[in-house]
């Protein structure tokens, strides 16, 4: 760890996995997470995930998005992006599938965290409310103006709006025994 002082403020140079993902956010690391943690899921920590799963980019540089497989609204919008998105601009692969997991990792986020979706691109990914943008941003008419639209509502109105649908999202909408994707 390098300690940077920019603008008089002294700042500490994170690891790239554990800040990945993130855009203009402030963000508290503890020293915990800075340190090399011991080994989860039967990988070593110090896994490079963003070269791991460069293959995914390799052959085909368009986004995927990480869905939650057995959420009826997950899966709903799933089909939704897909039936407005003639140019097939985005991929799509299930949280709980291995491939999901990997790209989790390579977004900074816990490998089982089925929490929210999450775009990946080749150089970042998106979480939460800045994800479902960024989704609206590549499929058809009208739905990259709303996204700039939207893009004004402060991130952590828009986060607050997703993260209490997301947390109620099999009350209100069920769940599946398996990925109907």
């Amino acid at each position: 760890m390098a300690l940077l002082v920019t603008g008089g403020f002294p700042r500490f140079a994170v690891p790239a996995p554990v800040v990945a993902g993130i855009r203009s956010r402030r963000i508290a690391i503890s020293c915990s997470a800075l340190s090399s943690p011991p080994k989860r899921d039967g990988q070593p920590a110090s896994v490079d995930w963003v070269e791991a799963t460069n293959s995914f980019f390799e052959q085909d540089s368009r986004p995927i998005m990480l869905f939650d497989g057995v959420c009826n609204l997950c899966n709903g919008g799933v089909k939704f992006v897909r039936d407005n998105d003639r140019e097939r601009s985005i991929r799509f692969e299930s949280l709980q599938s291995e491939a999901g997991r990997n790209l989790l990792r390579r977004a900074g986020r816990a490998p089982d965290d089925i929490s929210s979706v999450v775009l990946v691109e080749k150089d970042r990914s998106y979480i939460k409310s800045e994800a479902v943008l960024k989704i609206m941003e590549y499929i058809d008419l009208p739905f990259p103006q709303l996204a700039f639209i939207l893009q004004f509502v402060p991130l952590f109105a828009r986060d607050f709006a997703y993260d209490n649908v997301a947390n109620n999202r099999y009350a209100f909408f069920g769940r599946s025994d398996s990925c109907d994707i």
